[in-house]
């Protein structure tokens, strides 16, 4: 019990809002109230208390009094013990895989997904932003099976809504602070990965966006490669534009003008996966001096980003690759343009009404994060958050 440490009457001899071994009952009620969808203005009328009680003891700053608990509990269809009780371990959720899982225990963020969860792995790329990401869950049982069979994944706290996002913007992770403060918030999760894949997962349903700079034969960016993929139909909403071409060391520059040069003097590349829009680039520039892909040192290379692509060459791992530019500004890299490149967010038809786009769209024309893309070099935020089109379902299609 603590005293004291809130509004009267609302407060005063709380009820601990925790337990050991589990997440603290304010964490638990402000995921009940996120699962159902209230504001914390929404839960307080209903409960009948002021909107700074609710956020007090979903912060931890106060215990819930016996009064307050009851009707909170109430409101959300359970019980005190439950809602603030000892917390205990969740049981385990089946979740889809966005890339083969380890064994037992490997870390993963998790998501809902629909009436379903994903698990994105927190490994290799996906394992840091300059630091550790937290966990959303902990797989179960061995490894073993096919790459996309369903796991079972251990939760570490309740699972909350969680915008899920693939593509290779590194500028994707400027959205999780925006999704964090809206009411109720949604969590943020992303999937780096070529366009190629993050469209394809679209089409599966594993994620709720897909960032795609896909170039179709008439030279338009994504509309055309998402239409190819996304049968379904899906919503193209912009997010940046920017210029793609060569990134090299610096003091290459004065003798290096095009992909040409490279071949010429043997110069050490760092590649993009296959699928992704900067080695369609370089692909294309090679067949247009007919030059085999053969003699490029270092065309077999994979590097899964941009930011890869550009710290690679900083680090003396390669002299050049193809990445965008901000990202070869960020290395204090020579940057020699190739293409003039739109980057879009392709939501499948399906997803559009969901909790988590609904909250990507508000976000999308806020002015910080309008002001962020901004103030990176290279960036252009002039349509983020513009509709750029609409693509049928395939059976509307004009045959």
């Amino acid at each position: 019990m603590t005293a004291g440490r809130g509004g009267p009457g609302e407060n005063a001899g709380g009820l601990a809002a925790g337990g050991p071994g589990g997440e603290s009952g304010g964490m638990r009620l402000r995921l009940a109230r996120q699962a159902r969808g209230f504001s914390q203005q929404q839960l307080a009328g209903m409960a009948g208390i002021s909107r700074q009680a609710v956020s007090a003891v979903e912060s931890g700053i106060s215990d819930p009094s016996l009064r307050v608990a009851l009707a909170l509990a109430r409101v959300l269809g359970t019980t005190v013990e439950e809602m603030f009780g000892p917390g205990t371990p969740s049981p385990p959720v089946p979740a889809r895989p966005l890339a083969p899982l380890g064994e037992a225990g490997a870390r993963v963020a998790l998501a809902p997904m629909g009436d379903a969860f994903v698990a994105l792995p927190l490994t290799g790329a996906t394992v840091t932003r300059a630091g550790f990401v937290p966990a959303g869950g902990l797989t179960d049982g061995p490894a073993g099976g096919p790459p996309a069979s369903v796991r079972s994944v251990r939760p570490i706290g309740p699972p909350g809504p969680t915008l899920v996002v693939a593509g290779c913007d590194p500028a994707m992770p400027l959205l999780e602070a925006p999704l964090g403060l809206l009411d109720p918030p949604v969590g943020f999760a992303w999937w780096p990965c070529a366009s190629s894949e993050a469209l394809g997962l679209a089409a599966d349903g594993m994620v709720h966006a897909a960032g795609a700079h896909l170039r179709g034969i008439s030279g338009d960016y994504n509309t055309e490669p998402a239409s190819e993929l996304l049968r379904q139909g899906a919503e193209v909403i912009g997010f940046c534009s920017w210029r793609e071409g060569l990134v090299l060391r610096r003091e290459l520059a004065d003798r290096v003008t095009g992909v040409a040069d490279v071949v010429r003097d043997g110069l050490r590349l760092v590649n993009r996966e296959p699928g992704s829009e900067a080695r369609r680039v370089l692909d294309r520039e090679l067949a247009a001096l007919g030059i085999d892909a053969g003699r490029l040192s270092g065309y077999g290379t994979q590097a899964t980003g941009h930011l890869h692509v550009a710290s690679a060459i900083a680090a003396g791992l390669a002299d050049v690759g193809v990445a965008s530019e901000p990202a070869g500004l960020a290395y204090g890299l020579a940057f020699i343009p190739l293409a003039a490149e739109r980057f879009d967010l392709v939501i499948p038809a399906d997803r559009a009404g969901t909790r988590e786009i609904q909250g990507l769209l508000r976000v999308l024309s806020s002015r910080w994060l309008l002001d962020q893309l901004a103030s990176l070099p290279g960036y252009d935020p002039a349509r983020c958050g513009e509709h750029i089109a609409t693509l049928p379902p395939f059976r509307d299609r004009k045959q």
